[in-house]
């Protein structure tokens, strides 16, 4: 076996139905006696009845979430959780929200509890995200990762069916970029391989029935494996290519993640054929990428590009900021190849 370095992340992890009940305890245990409720507008009515449950533990709620994270509501917040006195942060949602929770603690280092309502995955990373004049910048720091994760099942039983599939395969990139990692193991790889099959089982269950619990369990128990891997290696082409599509375009984080996949793993498809196979083992398939496209358009994901809000005068420009600074990737990420790629996700061919 070759040499390899894992990294732990210090994360406490509650898991299993009924969980939210926990979150008392959980903010007593951090040391917080004024805790700030983050979420959506579309979730705010759950985040007011969540800080009524808290009582005098809750300081605030702040509703303004939105997509990859704009400076000025990141600063926003900031100063909402100073003038109210917060001395830890509740982030009640997806990704925006978990995300705005990090650019909050990236300044003041406040602790976070995230309760995921979807598979996002990024509550297990030390990832932040923001963006600014068009360009979405992401990093790493242990300051925002969150310290306590509670996970029930319960509460994704609403997540509605098409945001739960991408929602779902977003999680599963994290995990199939984390096979081919520069800097993989075979910790992390166990992680990626069980995340994948767990969410390729759950995700078609879910679809037939959004209220089936053991199918939304395992559901996010593939996410939070998957969210772990993102946390623990370095991702490749196929984030760059959705943070530049995102935070330039403003398109969908979860739907433009689901587009983009499966062509990035035929882009990588000679480069990193174990990490194919793993892929297609986890899914019941013969090949990595036709498997994440079937997925997706068996269940009624979108899968171009241009049905999602890209323009076709926009590939261009995309194709010039995927090739500034580009991530490490098993295949060089070269022009002519790129653009083939990019063309092929906004068309929404399948993949060969």
């Amino acid at each position: 076996m070759k040499p390899f370095v894992y990294n732990g992340l210090p994360s406490r992890v509650i898991f299993g139905q009924g969980s939210l009940d926990q979150l008392g305890r959980e903010i007593d245990l951090l040391g917080a006696t004024r805790a700030l409720v983050l979420a959506t507008p579309q979730q705010r009515a759950q985040a007011d009845a969540l800080a009524a449950s808290l009582g005098s533990r809750a300081a605030g709620v702040y509703a303004e979430a939105v997509m990859h994270v704009p400076v000025e509501t990141a600063r926003a917040a900031r100063e909402f959780a100073a003038r109210i006195g917060a001395d830890c942060a509740i982030a009640l949602g997806g990704g925006s929200t978990t995300g705005l929770g990090k650019a909050i603690a990236l300044e003041t280092s406040l602790p976070i509890i995230a309760i995921p309502t979807t598979y996002a995955g990024s509550e297990m990373t030390p990832i932040y995200g923001l963006t600014e004049a068009g360009v979405k910048r992401t990093g790493r720091d242990l300051r925002v990762l969150p310290k306590t994760v509670i996970y029930d099942p319960a509460l994704t039983t609403t997540l509605p069916r098409a945001l739960s599939l991408t929602s779902g395969i977003n999680a599963i990139a994290h995990a199939a970029e984390g096979l081919y990692a520069q800097d993989a193991n075979p910790i992390v790889s166990l992680m990626a391989e069980e995340g994948i099959r767990a969410l390729g089982a759950g995700l078609p269950r879910v679809m037939q029935d959004p209220a089936d619990q053991e199918a939304r369990a395992e559901c996010l128990y593939g996410a939070w494996l998957c969210g772990s891997v993102l946390g623990s290696v370095g991702m490749a082409l196929h984030h760059k290519l959705c943070h530049t599509l995102g935070g330039t375009f403003d398109l969908p984080h979860a739907e433009a993640h689901t587009i983009v996949l499966a062509h990035v793993l035929a882009y990588n498809r000679d480069a990193a054929p174990v990490a194919m196979k793993r892929i297609a083992r986890a899914l019941h398939a013969d090949d990595a990428a036709q498997a994440v496209f079937d997925l997706a358009r068996d269940n009624g994901a979108p899968t171009a590009l241009k049905d999602i809000g890209l323009k076709a005068d926009d590939l261009d420009v995309a194709l010039t900021l995927a090739l500034k600074n580009p991530y490490w990737n098993p295949r060089p990420v070269e022009r002519e190849p790129l653009r083939v790629l990019l063309e092929n996700a906004f068309e929404g061919r399948r993949p060969t």
